[in-house]
């Protein structure tokens, strides 16, 4: 990283008096007089200074505006989601899917796990078959085709990345709990290595558990496993 070198710039002056009946009274009559060189050379770069106090304070602004609409719209999204009212039958449900804005997707289905179930599939299928396979098709019926299709493929892909995480999460809190209660955390992170068990989620529940140690002013549990962390991090690409 570039260091900035900031210059301040320094006068220096040389007085002649003059004298008064009363006392003797200084005034400047020159600047910049360093006949003997005790100075040094005059320095700039106060506008620099100037220009780099400026630029820090809009920076300023403009993180503190950043963050202030994160916080607004992670608000926002908290206060939709509870809004929402969870519906009952799998007609109702692809409804609600329809409705929910595309960022929010993932986190519904996530939430409607087991309501996406077998009966939920074959509602629609049976949907899309009646859509598809209609004799004269309208433009709604068109769009509405098009939209499910979109949304079957959302679920599809969603689901089986969800089932997925579990399943890694599951495996994560074995291999988490093998790690923290080895007497020899080198070796052991070795062997999972060769078994193919350092992965991303068990980085997530070890990052989950360090912030968790934080929140509980736990600090030396805390830096036990940032340094467990750091090793993980020598043996997989995250």
């Amino acid at each position: 990283m570039a260091a900035l070198s900031i210059g301040i710039a320094t006068t220096t002056t040389t007085f002649h008096t003059r004298p008064t009946l009363a006392r003797f009274k200084s005034r400047i009559y020159c600047v910049n007089w360093d006949p003997e060189g005790l100075y040094g050379p005059p320095q700039t770069g106060h506008l620099a200074r100037i220009e780099f106090k400026r630029r820090l304070e809009r920076d300023a602004e403009a993180r503190e505006a950043f963050e202030r609409q994160l916080r607004e719209e992670k608000e926002r999204r908290q206060a939709l989601r509870q809004s929402r009212v969870i519906p009952d039958t799998p007609a109702e449900l692809i409804e609600y899917f329809l409705d929910t804005e595309a960022q929010e997707i993932e986190y519904e289905i996530a939430r409607m796990r087991p309501r996406l179930n077998q009966e939920f599939f074959s509602h629609l299928q049976f949907e899309l078959g009646q859509l598809r396979f209609a004799v004269s098709k309208t433009q709604d019926m068109e769009d509405r085709l098009i939209e499910l299709e979109a949304l079957q493929k959302a679920f599809l892909e969603g689901t089986e990345a969800y089932d997925k995480m579990q399943s890694e999460l599951v495996t994560a809190k074995k291999s988490l709990t093998k790690v923290l209660s080895s007497k020899d955390v080198k070796a052991t992170l070795l062997e999972m290595v060769e078994s193919n068990e350092l992965n991303r989620s068990l980085l997530a529940l070890l990052d989950e558990n360090i912030a968790n140690a934080h929140q509980g002013n736990q600090k030396q549990a805390a830096a036990f496993m940032e340094k467990v962390r750091a090793a993980i991090l020598k043996y997989i690409t995250v």
